[in-house]
């Protein structure tokens, strides 16, 4: 298996837990580690696509709202003022790094098998120009997408792995990884390393039917490791709220749960 290390171009993804504070107000703090240690990773060669969540929440926070719109219009509107903000946040701090970064707003369709080619040259011409392309659903007009439940991003960043024939998908969640229970609940649950095949013990522990561990969010996380798997790309899930982590990911050493059909 080529190392963590070597991967040259990666996906990472990170949600609305990792960027904002329960409150819906910006986690100031972690959101510099993040892109620091993103720039970093960047500067040691690697090609990095961010799949980021987050809109929403921020708009909340920014109208002041304290509880998430329930109607589809609601969401919209907070998305809208949110995703100015997202964009505000990382261009300002990817620019303390000399690093430029590129709004890329998708839905559904035109992630359809004939509208893929024109994702994807996008995101080769603005990789070859040096850029971080920043990726989010365009949940301004995405009426499906904003009435599903959370976790639809973990699905679209396999989705742009997939596009672009990335080396690694890196999943940021508010869990350390895949755990034999759920972590919450039991102080023996021990987290799983390694997982070469999503079988039906795997969808129990991520919240299948009749399952008594299932965490929230984990379900997406999994549908979004069988999408990377069809294209052969490694997935790593681990904890956002850790980032300085991701540099221990790249020193080839053990962090999360390692979704990968390669067996040493």
């Amino acid at each position: 298996m080529i190392p963590i290390s070597e991967r040259k171009r990666i996906v990472v993804k990170v949600g609305t837990s990792t960027l904002t504070h329960k409150t819906g107000r910006l986690n100031i703090r972690r959101v510099e580690q993040l892109v620091k240690t993103l720039a970093d990773i960047y500067n040691a060669g690697h090609e990095v696509i961010l799949v980021s969540s987050g809109a929403i929440g921020l708009g909340m926070g920014k109208l002041g709202l304290i509880e998430r719109p329930k109607d589809t219009p609601g969401k919209q509107a907070c998305a809208a003022v949110g995703q100015c903000e997202l964009m505000y946040l990382y261009d300002n701090l990817f620019s303390d790094y000399s690093i430029s970064v590129a709004q890329m707003l998708l839905t559904k369709y035109i992630l359809l098998e004939d509208r893929r080619k024109n994702v994807e040259n996008a995101l080769e011409r603005l990789l070859a120009l040096g850029t971080i392309p920043v990726v989010n659903e365009n949940d301004t007009v995405a009426i499906d997408e904003l009435e599903l439940e959370v976790g639809e991003n973990d699905s679209l960043a396999a989705i742009v792995a997939t596009i672009a024939k990335a080396d690694l998908l890196i999943i940021m969640s508010d869990i350390d990884g895949l755990y034999d229970h759920d972590p919450r609940q039991s102080e023996d649950a021990e987290m799983i390393p390694v997982v070469h095949e999503i079988d039906e013990a795997i969808h129990e522990l991520a919240g299948g039917a009749g399952s008594k561990f299932g965490t929230g969010g984990m379900k997406t996380k999994i549908h979004a490791v069988e999408i990377a798997y069809e294209a052969g790309i490694d997935v790593v899930l681990m904890n956002g709220k850790k980032p300085k982590r991701l540099y221990d990911l790249f020193e080839d050493k053990p962090v999360g749960t390692l979704f990968t059909l390669e067996k040493d």
